[in-house]
């Protein structure tokens, strides 16, 4: 099912929620539950993950954390790789996923350009309905709004994990991909301004 094709029926269903308390969003907007939209998942690893690194170009991409950039949006390559055995361990990703680290320096998201497995650091998010701009969802997921609401959710004493159930629950606003592209468009614009100043 696409966005484009979601009807008012569909949204009305009673398992969507409608946040009154904010006065400056608009009443066309809806929120939702993020698992009803996108499919949450964590990773995987194959252990001890030595025994499953391979120089082969018949392996898969293992995603680790030291192959993002804090300042990029994307994932675009890894510097290893692993068997096709260790798959049964681990998660399939592919383009288009976002990526969430799941623990240390948690909730930053990036957008995959590539395929490949990603190991238990992660959280996988696939927008199971094409409901989302994927530069709005970067945005959205990027925001201080989504950021406190992983925070509250976050488990562990020492080190901070994101939990797969509880993120979730968060609840995200559901809007057109028109709109969607006309904030993306604006988000960007301000951007520019500020990169060139």
């Amino acid at each position: 099912m696409i966005y484009a094709d979601f009807t008012i029926n569909w949204l009305n269903k009673n398992y969507y929620e409608k946040v009154d308390y904010l006065p400056y969003i608009p009443t066309t907007w809806l929120f939702v539950k993020l698992s009803d939209i996108i499919n949450v998942a964590r990773g995987g690893s194959p252990r001890p993950i030595q025994n499953y690194i391979t120089n082969s170009k018949d392996g898969y991409n293992w995603i680790k954390i030291g192959d993002t950039n804090i300042n990029s949006k994307y994932i675009t390559s890894t510097k290893e790789k692993i068997k096709k055995e260790g798959l049964y361990k681990t998660r399939y990703v592919k383009p288009g996923d976002f990526l969430l680290t799941n623990s240390m320096s948690f909730g930053h998201p990036y957008i995959l350009k590539i395929d490949g497995c990603i190991h238990d650091g992660w959280l996988v998010l696939s927008d199971q309905y094409g409901a989302y701009d994927k530069e709005f969802l970067y945005y959205l997921l990027s925001s201080p709004y989504i950021y406190k609401a992983f925070c509250s959710s976050v488990g562990g004493s020492v080190v901070k994990n994101l939990n797969s159930d509880k993120v979730s629950e968060t609840i995200i606003p559901l809007l057109s991909i028109t709109e969607q592209k006309r904030i993306v468009k604006s988000v960007d614009c301000i951007f520019n301004l500020i990169s060139n100043s």
